[in-house]
C-alpha cells in the first residue's frame, strides 16, 4: 500500500516542561512523538507501510492525544495508557513495545529485566533495539529502560529528558509484575 492511497495524517506540537513535544497520528492511534518541533525528526520512525501523508487538520484522535500529554505532565501518569499507538515491525519488537506499556511509572526495569518480561531472557540487545527502534516516545516508555548498574543508557530525546521524566515519576506508585 503507498502512502497516496492512505488517509492524511495529523501533526500537534504542545510545549512541556521538557521541550516542544509533537506527535503524528492517523486512524486514530499514535504513528510517532518525541520532543520536537521538527515534524521531520520522527517521520523517519515511521514504518514506510505506515506512513500517511501529513496534512495539518486537527483529529479527535490527536485532540485526545496531546489531553493526554498535558494530564501526563500535571501527574496523572496514568493518562498516556489508553492512548493507541500503531507500530510495525518483527514479532519480537512488536512484542517487546507492548511490554514497554506495562513496566509502570516509578518502577523502571534494567535492559535484562526487559528481555525477561518480553520473554525472551537472553536477548538483551534485542530488546535495547526495541527500545532504540520505538517511534511512540512517551507513550511507549521506553526511557522506563535502565542499565543494570542504574545508568541511564541511551534515550532518542537526550538523557536530560529521560532523567526529567524518571524523576518526575519516581513519586508515582509502583505496580509488581
Amino acid at each position: 500500500m503507498t502512502s497516496a492511497l492512505l488517509s492524511p495524517a495529523s501533526v500537534a506540537t504542545i510545549p512541556t516542561p521538557d521541550g516542544p513535544f509533537t506527535i503524528i497520528e492517523a486512524g486514530g492511534a499514535v504513528l510517532s512523538s518525541g520532543w520536537t518541533a521538527s515534524v521531520d525528526e520522527l517521520t523517519g520512525q515511521i514504518h514506510p507501510s505506515l506512513r500517511h501523508p501529513i496534512a495539518g487538520r486537527e483529529s479527535p484522535g490527536l485532540t485526545s492525544m496531546t489531553e493526554a500529554v498535558r494530564a501526563y505532565y500535571d501527574g496523572d501518569l496514568a493518562a498516556i495508557d489508553g492512548i493507541a499507538v500503531r507500530q510495525v515491525s518483527g514479532p519480537f519488537r512488536s512484542h517487546a513495545w507492548d511490554v514497554l506499556r506495562s513496566v509502570r511509572p516509578g518502577a523502571p526495569v534494567t535492559y535484562t529485566q526487559y528481555a525477561e518480561l518480553a520473554g525472551s531472557a537472553g536477548a538483551v540487545r534485542a530488546a535495547a533495539g526495541a527500545c532504540a527502534r520505538n517511534a511512540a516516545a512517551l507513550f511507549v516508555p521506553c526511557h522506563r529502560v535502565v542499565r543494570t548498574d542504574g545508568s541511564l543508557g541511551g534515550f532518542r530525546w537526550g538523557l536530560e529528558i529521560k532523567q526529567r521524566l524518571l524523576d518526575r515519576e519516581q513519586g508515582a506508585p509502583t505496580v509488581l509484575f
